[in-house]
């Protein structure tokens, strides 16, 4: 069963570890992400960009497959299936197809439309009791076409959308989705204990969580820090794992050609990386 972020968060928070959200492709994706959850007993958040949803053919298909899997797996840890990067529609029609969280990602917005439709969406979601995340501050990189430079966002910012009722807070840190450049100065803590202040008790939230060292990554859970997004990890892991099976001439061995064997190291690779985070984050044991 799906269910919101908000307890796993705020339980998080308050046992200053993270909960990892980890975004899906596919089956594969779904299915690698689900098993290591229960594996290490861990909560988990399945994240889904608009562009994702548009490939897995759309949103209540991705619902339908995570809830089917979930059943047939036996999977008994919370679960939230969560839109990543959402536009306002977006998350209207993540709602629709019975996703348990969804982001509002307003950054680009002018401050006050930023608010308005962001309270229009903590309405929506209280009613049905869906978590929300909001985001201040662009997070640099590239996602979906969107590219930012890793802006630091403004603390009273933060605390003007946090004040509204959403679940969690991104906001930006000097953090940047992709590969990070050799030239990245860091994360600026003093940003991230600025806002941590601010909001109290509010679980904020760590994006572009690939490539950013381990001890950065545990300064920002201390901070405040209890969910930390991942996505380019489990693409670059899937991606290396496929090149040495079809670099070792396996697809051409037997049946090696069949998706099923094909995919199988990647699969295994997304695992090995899930875990990782997992006990990185902190999160293994505490579903």
């Amino acid at each position: 069963m799906l269910v919101s972020a908000k307890e796993m968060l705020c339980k998080a928070k308050a046992g200053r570890y993270a909960v990892g959200q980890f975004n899906i492709n596919n089956l594969e994706w779904t299915k690698a992400i689900l098993l290591t959850a229960q594996e290490q007993n861990s909560p988990v958040i399945l994240g889904v960009s608009e562009g994702a949803g548009k490939y897995m053919c759309g949103f209540s298909t991705v619902a339908a497959m995570v809830k089917a899997m979930i059943n047939e797996l036996g999977i008994t840890v919370p679960v939230a299936l969560h839109l990543d990067h959402g536009t306002y529609e977006g998350c209207l029609r993540c709602i629709d197809a019975g996703f348990s969280s969804v982001m509002f990602d307003g950054s680009h917005y002018p401050i006050a439309e930023n608010v308005e439709k962001t309270s229009a969406l903590v309405k929506l979601c209280g009613e049905k009791g869906i978590s929300l995340e909001a985001e201040v501050g662009a997070i640099g990189g590239e996602e979906d076409g969107v590219v930012g430079a890793g802006e630091c966002a403004d603390p009273d910012e933060c605390k003007a959308i946090a004040d509204l009722g959403v679940t969690m807070l991104a906001a930006g840190i000097g953090n940047i989705h992709g590969k990070y450049p050799a030239n990245w100065k860091g994360l600026s803590f003093e940003t991230l204990a600025a806002v941590s202040e601010k909001v109290g008790d509010m679980p904020l939230v760590l994006h572009g969580g690939t490539g950013i060292p381990e001890d950065m990554i545990k300064k920002a859970i201390s901070l405040g820090v209890a969910k930390i997004n991942v996505n380019t990890e489990c693409q670059l892991a899937f991606a290396a794992a496929t090149r040495t099976y079809i670099e070792a001439g396996k697809d051409l061995q037997g049946k090696g050609f069949d998706p099923r064997k094909l995919l199988a190291p990647g699969f295994e690779a997304i695992k090995a990386t899930v875990k990782e985070k997992m006990e990185l984050f902190g999160s293994v044991g505490k579903a």
